[in-house]
Formats: C-alpha cells, sequence, structure tokens
C-alpha cells in the first residue's frame, strides 16, 4: 500500500506520522513546493496551480490514496484537484477539527492562520458544528512560518501572542493549520491555566489518516513491520528529507523507520 501526502512545506509532517503509526509497512510519498511556498498569500487561482502540481507529481508515482496535508490547499484545491485525480485516486482533504472540540462543550479557540481566522470557511464550520457553544477566532501571524524554519524564538513568540487572545477559560484549542500540531504541546503549554483541568487539543491528523486507510481500502495495522519507502518530491524533483524536518520528531520517526526511497 502507498499513501501520497502533499503540502506547500512540511506541514504534512503530523499526517506522515500518523499514517506510519498506524501503517509502518506503507510506503510514503511526501510532495511538497519549495519552489512556490508559502501558498497562503497567494490568490486561490495560485493556490490551486501549485496544489495540483504536487498532486500530479504524487499521482505519478500511483498512491492508493492521496491526503491534501495543508488547511489552505483544502479550502481552495481540494475540488479541484478531486475532479482532476478521482475517482481513479481517493483524495482526502484536511479540515479543522471543530466538530469534536464543540463536542465536548466548550468554550472553544480556534488557532489558524489570519488569512483563515474570520473567512467565510471558518465561519461557515463554526456555523455548522459548533452552535451554542462559545467559540473565539484566534489569528497566529507568523506561526506557520515560524514552525517551517523552526525557528524556536519566533515560535515562542508567536504562540505567547496568539495565547495572549486566547480567554482563559478556554478548554479546547482547535489547531487550525497543520504546521501548528508540530507544536502542539507549546501550545497546549502556553495556554494551559495553573491548577485547572487540561486543556484539549484537537489537530486534523490522526482522523486524515484513518479516513486515507479507509479510502485505500486498509485497514490499522501498527504492528506491522517497517518496512514501508519513503519518496520525498521537492516541486516535482525526488529528493531527501530536509533537515528541518528532522528538528521535529514526527519527521524523526520517518528517519528512524522508513527507507528512504532509491
Amino acid at each position: 500500500m502507498k499513501i501520497a501526502l502533499l503540502d506547500s512545506g512540511i506541514g504534512l509532517l503530523a499526517a506522515t506520522a500518523a499514517v506510519h503509526r498506524l501503517r509502518p509497512d506503507a510506503d510514503l510519498v511526501l510532495s511538497n513546493d519549495p519552489d512556490g511556498m508559502p501558498w497562503g498569500p497567494r490568490s486561490p487561482e495560485g493556490i490551486t496551480e501549485h496544489a495540483l502540481a504536487c498532486a500530479r507529481a504524487a499521482a505519478a508515482h500511483r498512491p492508493d490514496a492521496l491526503i491534501v496535508a495543508c488547511n489552505t490547499a483544502s479550502v481552495h484545491a481540494l475540488e479541484a484537484i478531486r475532479a482532476e485525480l478521482e475517482p481513479g485516486l481517493p483524495v482526502i482533504g484536511t479540515v479543522p477539527a471543530i466538530k469534536p472540540a464543540a463536542a465536548d462543550g466548550g468554550p472553544v479557540a480556534i488557532w489558524a492562520t489570519p488569512a483563515t481566522t474570520g473567512s467565510p470557511y471558518q465561519r461557515g464550520l463554526i456555523r455548522d458544528f459548533a452552535s451554542g457553544v462559545a467559540v473565539t477566532e484566534v489569528p497566529c501571524p507568523g506561526l506557520a512560518d515560524a514552525v517551517e524554519r523552526a525557528d524556536s524564538a519566533a515560535i515562542e513568540a508567536a504562540v505567547q501572542a496568539a495565547a495572549e487572545l486566547t480567554p482563559a477559560d478556554v478548554r479546547s484549542v482547535v489547531l487550525g493549520c497543520t504546521h501548528y500540531e508540530l507544536v502542539a504541546e507549546r501550545i497546549r503549554a502556553a495556554v494551559q491555566p495553573p491548577s485547572a483541568p487540561r486543556v484539549s487539543l484537537y489537530g486534523s491528523a490522526a482522523a486524515v489518516a484513518a479516513q486515507a486507510l479507509r479510502r485505500a481500502g486498509a485497514v490499522p495495522m501498527p504492528d506491522a513491520e517497517p518496512t514501508g519507502t519513503l519518496t520525498v518530491l521537492h516541486s516535482g524533483r525526488e529528493a531527501e528529507l530536509e533537515p528541518v524536518m528532522l528538528t521535529y520528531a514526527e519527521g524523526r520517526s520517518l528517519m528512524a523507520a522508513a527507507p528512504a526511497h532509491p
């Protein structure tokens, strides 16, 4: 079995690690876009163009499912990618985990990029899945870029700035950008009040990974031998894991368990 994932940069690591935990024997294809990133400031048409290019590069490796492991690309390009590749290749998008967070009763904070915060897309998810729950939308300028660079000081500054906008009574935080899952515990530490119940964090990686296996007709086998191969594509070119990926546990887990693709 082979699962492909795409993103502009390293935001795909959380979902990749989740797939690898469920099926360590699965071959993985990571398709990102160092030549074209960041996608966030681009127009919807530009995002779609770059995401489609990454999707086509991944599809050339004949995966059994493709994960669009990027909230921005899922908003703007998912329909176009599905129109081109389905039904032959199942395509799974990434949606912020607002529904399960709201089901816990709230109050809920949604940490997201400035472009997503307050957008019709996010407001629609809040309306559909969090009606009657106290929700605060928290913009996180610079956080995704800092995570992409593994710039610890910049991550800390961006997390603290967002924490200051997060109400003290929040019990759940939705990580509305795939990059944020890579620094989840730093976020939790910043929003956790002393002597209060543990704040719950809601990312999308685990649910997306499980859905990809279902769409590929596979079941979780976390005890399988770690025999899967790893193919990395940089704007369509075969490459190796970027050194910055190895600063995160999710990246190191791939290096340790999945042999590089020849």
